[in-house]
């Protein structure tokens, strides 16, 4: 099992490097010097870039805004250690980066996306977008400004022909994709009025829940990002008037207040949150859970109950939702994390499907009303589409 497992993933990979040899986009970045001077920089003080591929045809007044994942810093500690790399500055960043799946530029791959203007924002402050602290201590040099960097880039875009956008979408993965449901009512109020605008989470749905020892770490860490980056302030006030601004970090608790229309892209058994939330390692000391964590086979009757059990927690906290038709889910009960930025996993002929239709299949038609999707997969391991992730050790 675990060979052909791993025989499947040796097949994605090497379809993806044949993918990208000849079907590959490469797109330079653009940095944004002028941001400085509004104090929208990155953790070490340099300017926010990103990277445009411009629409064409049918797609020239379109717009798929997508932010870039990558965790988040909550003190002084681990941001030090973020501001040297390309998640804390822009002068360690690729200059040419790959685009495929949802920012893909041809047909057969991206069929609804492929032609829109295209943008893929880099993340650099380490607190999805949400930080600003006018301060900077001159020992540490840290710059708390991820705010700052959303709406400096958004307005960069806005100048750059965004303004004009006939459809527009904020979308995102991980960090970013909970960026997106954070910002997606503050994006549509920056477009003109008769703008179509659709946002879209990718693996962003972080639920508040206990570990494998009952305590509630992400919590706590949430509650230290927010501090540390002062976000309370840039948080959804309809949520911050309610309860601690740190619970509102959470999607469960403050995406029922977004007006704008939101897809969520998810696995049930999200391995990041299997991996950091359900048994991170201050709550496994002996690393009971290491062999699961790496590959969901390895997974004993015990743990697959435990997971179980976190794939309904994490159901009952997208049911608080609420019931609207404004929205789509596309939960499958993959052992993955973002599922839009690969093209296998996006749309391709071994594509994880759910009702028949694979991700790129089931936003196209949500965003253009053409059908609702509104699905929730069946348990682990029914579906055999999915795609595992399995983790070297």
């Amino acid at each position: 099992m675990k060979n052909g497992r791993l025989q499947q993933w040796l097949r994605i990979l090497v379809s993806m490097l044949i993918l990208l040899r000849s079907e590959g986009l490469f797109v330079n970045i653009t940095y944004l010097p002028s941001a400085v001077a509004k104090g929208a920089v990155c953790l070490d003080g340099s300017p926010p870039a990103y990277h445009l591929h411009r629409g064409s045809g049918t797609g020239i007044n379109s717009w798929l805004v997508h932010l870039e994942g990558g965790g988040w810093c909550n003190n002084v500690t681990s941001c030090l250690r973020r501001k040297s790399t390309q998640l804390g500055s822009s002068k360690y960043m690729v200059k040419n980066l790959a685009f495929s799946g949802i920012l893909g530029n041809r047909g057969q791959f991206n069929p609804d996306f492929y032609n829109w203007n295209r943008v893929k924002i880099r993340y650099c402050d380490g607190s999805s977008f949400t930080g600003d602290v006018e301060a900077v201590n001159p020992v540490t040099n840290l710059h708390f400004r991820g705010a700052r960097i959303f709406l400096a880039v958004i307005e960069d875009l806005l100048a750059k022909g965004m303004k004009n956008a006939e459809n527009a979408i904020l979308s995102g993965c991980s960090a970013g994709g909970l960026a997106s449901i954070l910002h997606c009512d503050s994006f549509k109020a920056l477009l003109r009025m008769g703008t179509k605008v659709k946002c879209f989470s990718d693996a962003g749905y972080f639920i508040n829940t206990n570990d494998v020892t009952g305590a509630r770490h992400i919590a706590a860490y949430f509650n230290d990002v927010v501090t540390t980056h002062g976000s309370a302030k840039n948080l959804p006030q309809s949520c911050t008037s309610k309860m601690k601004p740190s619970l509102c970090f959470f999607p469960q608790y403050m995406a029922q207040r977004i007006q704008t229309p939101l897809f969520l892209i998810n696995a049930a058994y999200d391995s990041w949150q299997i991996k950091n939330i359900l048994a991170p390692d201050v709550a496994d000391p002996h690393g009971t859970w290491i062999k699961c964590k790496l590959d969901i086979d390895n997974c004993s009757p015990t743990e697959i109950r435990t997971l179980q059990g976190f794939r309904l927690n994490f159901i009952n906290a997208l049911t608080q939702l609420g019931a609207s038709t404004s929205r789509g889910f596309f939960i499958n009960s993959c052992y993955a994390h973002c599922q839009t930025e690969m093209q296998e996993l996006w749309f391709g002929r071994s594509s994880p499907m759910l009702n028949n239709k694979t991700i790129a299949k089931a936003v196209g038609d949500w965003f253009y009303d053409r059908r609702p999707f509104q699905k929730i997969d069946c348990p682990y391991p029914c579906n055999r589409s999915c795609h595992n992730r399995v983790f070297g050790p």
